[in-house]
């Protein structure tokens, strides 16, 4: 993950009593134009939906991996260059960040044995800086290794909803938002972490508040949306790193413009200049 983000223990980690809760940020549904409204999705069709889960999982490896082939990002891992240290896996675990020292965690509280474990102190001291102290040279061909291993990627998974996904989906519902509004929360989640600092999910989403209401406090989705949309476009361009907005500009809001709220296929959206397509 890309910000700094508190978390909450995870049933299998239970140990780790030092985390802090996981603060699950509220969504609020955005500002639309042309298309008629469509009413929030129920409980039953929303990104939790297994299709429409794997729809969300491509549709950020596109953003964060420029491929739809999320489960090859298992093994994904490199520095590139925005001072959290490596970032790897599925949704961009970060060394500086604190989320990959929970993943190696919890990968090792489930596999004591596993290529990881031995790398845990050099990952608690290299929390909150660039360092790779500790961890190179090995460390990138232990993760690529350790990504074959059905344990590892079972982590990653859990972790990404614990973390990322669970809450989204949570806080949309709670918002009354559908499938697109879901995944927008989701998609900020990943990039901006789940807390209240200047750019993370609860500020984005004050951010919108202060233009719309949710759906669920009386306000027209499409209109909310939009406000969050504006938002989280802010956020991205507070820092250079995240400065490139298409993730939002020609997918998530090309999605809205066409009224398309439950994210049904197909869907056809560009990222960093590359085209893709959901069939």
């Amino acid at each position: 993950m890309h910000q700094r983000r508190t978390t909450s223990p995870h049933p299998d980690a239970t140990r780790r009593t030092t985390l802090a809760l996981l603060a699950v940020a509220a969504c609020a549904p955005m500002a639309g134009t042309g298309r008629a409204q469509a009413a929030p999705a129920s409980p039953a069709t929303g990104l939790d939906d297994p299709a429409k889960k794997e729809i969300a999982m491509q549709l950020v490896s596109s953003a964060e991996n420029s491929s739809l082939d999320w489960k090859a990002q298992y093994a994904y891992i490199e520095d590139i260059g925005d001072g959290r240290g490596y970032t790897a896996g599925i949704i961009g675990f970060c060394s500086g960040t604190g989320d990959m020292l929970d993943l190696v965690e919890l990968y090792t509280d489930r596999e004591p044995g596993n290529p990881l474990a031995g790398y845990l102190p050099a990952l608690r001291r290299v929390d909150g800086t660039d360092s790779h102290q500790g961890l190179d040279p090995g460390f990138p061909v232990d993760w690529r290794g350790a990504a074959r291993d059905l344990h590892f990627q079972r982590a990653q998974n859990d972790e990404r909803d614990r973390v990322c996904f669970d809450p989204a989906v949570r806080q949309g519902r709670a918002d009354g938002l559908g499938v697109l509004g879901q995944f927008a929360y989701y998609d900020a989640f990943v990039m901006h972490g789940g807390g209240s600092d200047r750019t993370g999910f609860r500020s984005i989403r004050r951010r919108a508040l202060a233009h719309a209401r949710t759906p669920a406090g009386g306000g027209d989705e499409v209109t909310y949306l939009d406000a969050f949309l504006d938002a989280r476009v802010w956020a991205m361009k507070q820092e250079e790193a995240h400065s490139d907005t298409s993730r939002v500009d020609t997918a998530q809001r090309v999605f809205l413009r066409e009224g398309n709220l439950d994210l049904d296929p197909p869907l056809d959206w560009r990222v960093y200049g590359d085209s893709y397509h959901i069939g």
